[in-house]
């Protein structure tokens, strides 16, 4: 498919010192046309950077830059047909909904009447038709948000770039919203760049992932290959919850972690591992008298959180941390049990050099 913004080995210091330090450092990467791509990862790592070239708010030190085939490096942000949305949403007080929406057609040139059509067809995009004359001020939250992705809609832009869009949202709002901005991606073909530290938000989202870690790439797929199969230490632990325990791979392709034994699901070269084991990986066999299988476990800390319970155990493998669906059978304190691993939520990673990050 064809790629609506491509990196080619793309790196960015700022400063013209020679020595300063790359903050990307020799990326390359698509995004294909009409998909979303969340840029990934913990604060300082890039991701702002990556989006701020992709909009040409910044200029890479080396590389190439592509925007719906056409090379843009040297180009402005006016001549890329892009459009950001950010995290303030950046709306006039003085102005109401439509004239907001309006404003970057008016500043392009489009007649009034053209501008007013395609600025209600956007408003009408985003379920906010009936509130047009309606100052910000009057506005909540979430329908500010719409209004912001409707005045970036209604330019038509090649790709839409998103940064960290839903963080001055509550929780509820931030799932509606997730969910509104993912439909209208999909139902209007959109390509979009999406910044976010949220993984859960990326994981709901996305196409495609791209984890970056200090300036570079760590990992992109799809989000079940950064969930399920992460390639490195990084990745495991900054994708959910996930623990890492030290371990050997044999030669016969196995782990042995405690009493337990896992076989890779991905090729690993034998030698020290880690394990990552997601939370809700765990699963927990009460003691009945009977001689159990499993990694013995006494419940320190308890936790209710509505839909499911979060326990701490300690074991052998040291503090252990499970999430458990099951709300009919609640464990006391002190509770000696065994726990055992399902088929999900493990997986086994190369152990990182020391001077990796």
């Amino acid at each position: 498919m064809m790629q609506g913004v491509e990196f080619r080995n793309i790196s960015k210091r700022y400063g013209t010192d020679a020595s300063a330090p790359l903050v990307v450092k020799g990326i390359s990467f698509g995004i294909e046309k009409g998909t979303l791509t969340t840029i990934l990862g913990p604060s300082g790592c890039g991701k702002t950077t990556v989006l701020r070239m992709i909009a040409g708010l910044e200029s890479p030190t080396s590389g190439q830059v592509f925007v719906d085939g056409k090379e843009v490096t040297t180009l402005g942000p006016a001549d890329r047909n892009v459009s950001m949305m950010f995290q303030s949403y950046a709306l006039f007080p003085h102005m109401n909904v439509l004239e907001n929406v309006m404003y970057g057609l008016k500043m392009s040139g489009v007649a009034k009447d053209a501008a007013r059509a395609r600025a209600s067809e956007a408003l009408k995009n985003v379920g906010l038709l009936a509130y047009d004359e309606r100052l910000p001020s009057e506005l909540s939250g979430g329908q500010q948000q719409r209004v912001a992705l409707a005045r970036s809609l209604v330019l038509e832009p090649a790709v839409l770039l998103f940064d960290e869009p839903l963080s001055n949202l509550d929780a509820r709002l931030r799932r509606e919203m997730r969910e509104e901005i993912r439909s209208l991606q999909q139902r209007l073909c959109l390509t979009v760049a999406y910044v976010t530290h949220d993984q859960s938000e990326a994981l709901a989202v996305s196409d495609q992932i791209i984890v970056m870690n200090d300036g570079g790439i760590a990992q992109r797929g799809t989000p079940q290959d950064m969930y399920e199969r992460p390639a490195s230490e990084f990745v495991a632990g900054f994708m959910g919850e996930a623990m890492l325990f030290p371990a050997l791979l044999g030669q016969d392709g196995r782990v042995q972690l405690g009493p337990l034994q896992i076989t890779p699901r991905q090729p690993v070269a034998p030698g020290p591992v880690k394990v990552a084991v997601r939370p809700e990986a765990w699963q927990i066999q009460r003691h009945n008298g009977a001689a159990q299988s499993g990694v013995a476990g006494k419940l320190l800390k308890s936790a209710y959180l509505g839909s499911f319970f979060e326990y701490t155990f300690e074991t052998a493998l040291g503090r252990v941390f499970v999430v458990s669906p099951d709300l009919t059978e609640v464990l006391p304190l002190g509770a000696e049990v065994a726990l055992t691993l399902a088929d999900h939520g493990v997986s086994v990673v190369k152990v990182a050099p020391p001077d990796a990050a």
